[in-house]
């Protein structure tokens, strides 16, 4: 509810935004379970709180797709009597609803009923049982005249469609609603987006704030949706500290032993593909758990997709930074690489910019496909990409061809940033343990130029690492903005 009046409303007052959300909490029933978490409400109240989240802004009119669907005939009532009470209040409520109850169906004060996309009846709900009688269809006592109605339309008693078609257009069965008047609570509407709501203490002036306020209230909803899911931000620094350990004590002594110089190649090549793993996988399931609530909330004005796009962008960089960094600090000096500030932050900006290109890979695979064809297609993306980056097959051994693919492969470019950050910058000659006669790599430059890297350029390589991430986030807002437009 704050998150709702923040997104909504303008230069409101701690104390009247709390005013304002306990009394529409106290007209849906729901100040009892003010402090309970959405995920532990019940369906009937999670009704009620969709429906107090868009009360905040005090609409004028209020459409609702099917209110009573999974709610038992109690809660059923109960949703539909406060529907009601709101229309009092001097709102239009308009409702979809399927099977009502023959209670649920004399709550309404107006009904609109459709057959075969035609308007089969229009008018009040005690009008109903004369309207069908004046055609000649008598529903039997005890039966609930919506079902009888829906079996009437439905042709249980034959094709009528055309004559109930014919007949709604007589205007006799509508009635005047009447005039509501409003007591309590007095809202005068200006326009669509400023609205004045009066009460004994305050004043509050509905108008909705800008889309920069909008940003840093939806970056900090971001922020405390990390802070409460202690898989996505405690426990992926926990294991990606411990993977860095693992593989720094199971490479160990690999980045200043001469010996060990292809063991050290294999530590870059884990390196990367575990990165691109850890953060391309949780990319693709990023969107499509969010997108009915993303749905919902742009379908009903609370933001602007662009607006809800660079908060996630802003929020997910630095995470991306913080998990890379906590798996950078401990498998680079447990593995022994060079103690030098500089070669450590040229690799961890590849390692950084390589998850965070990976991480948009797989949010345009989650607005693409299905969370399962996303997972499978990354999972064949990045198996290419293993064989093209250079480590399994050095790219002087590659057909032109298939070396002209490597241009289209992230884990190409990263693994040459790695080796130039580590072995080129004119890096001294590396030493070898005394257990071993002969060292090939002593010289960090003849390890280059076998591996077809002498002539590479680390910054070129950080460039295309940052244009692939670039690309992919822009990409995968368009596929975002086309899967919500489309749905």
């Amino acid at each position: 509810m704050n998150m709702s009046v923040d997104l909504k409303l303008r230069n409101i007052s701690y104390k009247a935004k709390q005013l304002l959300i306990e009394d529409i909490l106290d007209n849906m029933r729901l100040l009892t379970c003010k402090k309970t978490r959405c995920q532990n409400l019940s369906g009937g109240q999670r009704k009620r709180l969709s429906v107090a989240l868009e009360l905040v802004n005090n609409p004028p009119i209020m459409f609702l797709d099917e209110p009573t669907t999974g709610l038992d005939s109690s809660s059923s009532s109960q949703c539909v009597q406060l529907l009601k009470n709101l229309a009092k209040g001097g709102r239009n409520i308009i409702c979809t609803i399927h099977q009502p109850s023959a209670f649920i169906y004399e709550i309404f004060d107006h009904v609109y009923v459709m057959a075969e996309g035609r308007c089969v009846y229009q008018g009040s709900s005690e009008n109903t049982l004369p309207y069908l009688s004046s055609l000649g269809f008598n529903c039997p006592h005890y039966h609930n005249p919506a079902d009888y109605f829906l079996e009437v339309v439905n042709g249980e008693y034959g094709n009528y469609t055309e004559i109930l078609t014919n007949a709604a257009q007589n205007r006799q069965w509508r009635r005047a609603i009447p005039k509501i008047q409003i007591t309590d609570q007095k809202a005068e509407i200006k326009n669509a987006e400023t609205l004045v709501y009066n009460n004994d203490q305050y004043k509050i002036v509905y108008e909705s704030p800008t889309e920069w306020t909008r940003f840093w209230i939806l970056l900090s909803r971001c922020g405390v949706q990390l802070f409460r899911d202690w898989t996505i931000s405690q426990l992926k620094i926990v294991l990606h500290v411990l993977v860095g350990v693992f593989l720094g004590l199971t490479f160990e002594r690999a980045g200043d032993d001469a010996s060990k110089v292809l063991n050290n190649l294999g530590l870059m090549f884990c390196s990367l593909v575990y990165l691109s793993y850890t953060s391309m996988m949780p990319a693709v399931l990023k969107f499509p758990s969010e997108v009915g609530v993303l749905r919902k909330e742009r379908f009903n004005n609370w933001y602007k997709l662009k607006t809800y796009y660079a908060a996630f962008l802003v929020s997910d960089i630095p995470l991306q930074i913080t998990f890379s960094l906590a798996y950078s600090l401990t498998s680079y000096f447990i593995s022994s690489q060079l103690h030098e500030l500089r070669r450590f932050l040229m690799v961890f900006v590849i390692q950084v910019l390589v998850a965070l290109s990976a991480s948009s890979l797989g949010l345009v695979l989650g607005t693409i496909v299905n969370p399962i064809n996303g997972t499978f297609f990354g999972a064949i993306i990045l198996a290419v990409m293993i064989v093209l980056s250079g480590f399994l097959i050095v790219f002087t051994h590659m057909s032109k061809v298939m070396y002209m693919f490597t241009y289209t492969c992230f884990l190409s470019f990263a693994i040459e940033g790695l080796m130039e950050a580590t072995y080129g910058f004119n890096r001294p000659s590396m030493e070898c343990s005394e257990s071993v006669v002969y060292c090939q790599y002593t010289r960090p430059e003849a390890l280059l130029k076998d591996m077809g890297m002498d002539k590479k350029n680390y910054w070129l390589d950080v460039g295309y690492l940052v244009t692939t991430f670039l690309v992919l986030r822009v990409l995968a807002f368009c596929t975002l903005r086309r899967k919500l437009s489309s749905a």
